[in-house]
């Protein structure tokens, strides 16, 4: 299928999710009466800009069987999202995040070195999120109706373009599968749960422990692909794992340290 398709239907079919979810818990004025602010209709926009880039780079690179470069992606990803934390949220740097970056950083390095690739579908899917995950960092609304706002334009943009492919024979109908087509529904909702629980953590936790939580994502990735899909092992991608988690299990170290000196302290 046509990755154009797939990412039409998926802003489309994520806008009516979360519109319909937003409906259960508010009313209409409390979604909408916000978008009255300039600078709120312009934050969602950018948000939304950012979230649809991604998706349709990872949507057109898995279909055009780029699975390198968006695992490299998924790599860098975490590591921008940290240097962000730190950069622009000043959050605090303590020497088991800088140890934790390091090998994270080690490990990348690691894989641009064996792959050889210059990775822009890679450094395109890192940035976009990174980006995305900074701005909702800021975000003053409920999850929910955030995601309304950052998927209303291209969703209703995406629905007027699905019914003109669609009248033309060129869109999912075409396909004549009635199971594929059904899949391509379920893509909005698929999406719209771990992007909104992603939108309430990065409003309460710390950017670059985001960061370092995302390695979560390429290692069951890649433990799917090797028990389930019975895919090759890459034994780089597996020395990569290893010099990653490490630095993870460092900075758990470090975290849980830095728990129980505050606990003390609140006790003297």
């Amino acid at each position: 299928m046509d990755s154009k398709i797939i990412i039409l239907y998926r802003l489309f079919t994520m806008f009516v999710f979360s519109l319909t979810a937003a409906k259960f818990r508010y009313s209409w004025k409390e979604i909408f009466s916000p978008l009255r602010d300039r600078k709120v209709r312009i934050k969602y926009f950018t948000a939304g800009l950012f979230l649809a880039t991604n998706w349709s780079i990872y949507v057109w690179a898995m279909v055009t069987e780029r699975v390198i470069q968006s695992t490299i992606g998924y790599y860098i990803e975490p590591l921008v999202i940290c240097m962000f934390g730190v950069v622009i949220f000043k959050e605090k740097l303590t020497k088991y995040n800088i140890i934790a970056t390091g090998f994270a950083s080690a490990a990348v390095l690691l894989i641009l070195v064996h792959y050889g690739q210059l990775p822009g579908t890679g450094l395109g899917l890192a940035f976009t999120w990174a980006i995305y995950s900074a701005i909702k960092k800021t975000s003053d609304q409920p999850v929910i109706i955030s995601l309304v706002y950052e998927t209303m334009i291209f969703g209703i943009a995406a629905f007027f373009i699905i019914l003109f492919v669609e009248s033309r024979g060129m869109g999912g109908l075409a396909l004549g599968m009635p199971v594929k087509y059904g899949m391509l529904f379920l893509t909005g909702l698929i999406t719209v749960i771990p992007v909104g629980f992603f939108g309430v953590a990065a409003t309460k936790v710390p950017l670059f422990m985001i960061g370092l939580i995302q390695y979560l994502s390429p290692t069951i990735t890649f433990i799917l692909g090797v028990f389930l899909f019975k895919e090759p092992i890459d034994q780089t991608l597996i020395i990569a794992f290893m010099i990653v988690w490490t630095g993870l299990v460092i900075y758990t170290v470090g975290q849980i340290k830095e728990a129980r000196g505050e606990l003390n302290a609140k006790k003297q």
